[in-house]
């Protein structure tokens, strides 16, 4: 599998609207960048990742996409690992690349890669959570200040849990533990601050465009800018793989 993923086609006119025009926070039509564009901006290792995600879509169209690079820390080291979804006529590809490094100096790293491919007639909900500044003063331009994007297929619940109160805070008693049960197989939080407000409004029509397949409310036309490079092979892909892009 070669590293390198051919150039992309030059873009027809109607694509270049992304550079010259700016959308609205309820533009549900243009999206920033396309998937490839996305991959080299996000910076972690665009090759592999553009390979990896064309490998799994066994030569869909790409209809929408999402890109999601998160960093976190972990003690002294500065970790990250980017999570890729790509929305085709029938599939959900999921793509999840991690980065370790083996030795103290930093020169020996494997990336550890996983993908899953959802039926979209499997999904069963798709959740978007949003936070706004300021809603006593909200206006219809004000944009959205964070976005959490969740989707569930299989059936997998989040459990979260504390100890109960009855609100007395001088109360010793024990109330037992209680809690929320959240149905989510991948959840990703962008934020306008850390991400930028395009890659808000980029979840938002990503997240509109699944929910439009998942019920078949209209006939969305592959997103002929967001395609990476087609590549056949044979057999299907359907083998389920560890999920490393859940929390």
């Amino acid at each position: 599998m070669s590293s390198q993923p051919p150039a992309s086609k030059p873009q027809t006119p109607a694509a270049g609207r992304h550079g010259s025009q700016h959308p609205g926070p309820h533009d549900h039509s243009v999206q920033g960048h396309s998937l490839e564009e996305a991959l080299q901006q996000a910076g972690f290792y665009p090759r592999l990742v553009a390979d990896v995600v064309a490998d799994a879509l066994d030569g869909r169209d790409c209809v929408a996409h999402l890109v999601h690079l998160e960093t976190h820390f972990d003690r002294a080291e500065v970790r990250r690992h980017i999570t890729v979804l790509v929305l085709t006529e029938d599939m959900l590809v999921i793509t999840h690349v991690d980065d370790q490094q083996l030795d103290d100096a930093g020169e020996q790293i494997v990336a550890q890669v996983s993908t899953e491919s959802v039926p979209v007639t499997q999904i069963r909900s798709v959740v978007l959570s949003y936070v706004y500044a300021q809603p006593q003063d909200y206006k219809p331009s004000d944009p959205v200040r964070e976005l959490t994007l969740s989707i569930a297929w299989s059936g997998g619940q989040r459990l979260d849990m504390g100890p109960a109160s009855c609100g007395d805070p001088q109360c010793e008693a024990d109330h037992g533990y209680s809690g929320t049960i959240a149905q989510e197989d991948i959840v990703l939080r962008i934020s306008a601050e850390a991400d930028g407000l395009q890659a808000v409004q980029d979840a938002k029509l990503f997240a509109r465009a699944l929910r439009a397949v998942n019920t078949g409310s209209t006939a969305l036309a592959p997103h002929g800018v967001s395609s990476l490079p087609q590549r056949p092979r044979p057999g299907v892909f359907g083998t389920r793989l560890s999920r490393g892009h859940q929390r």
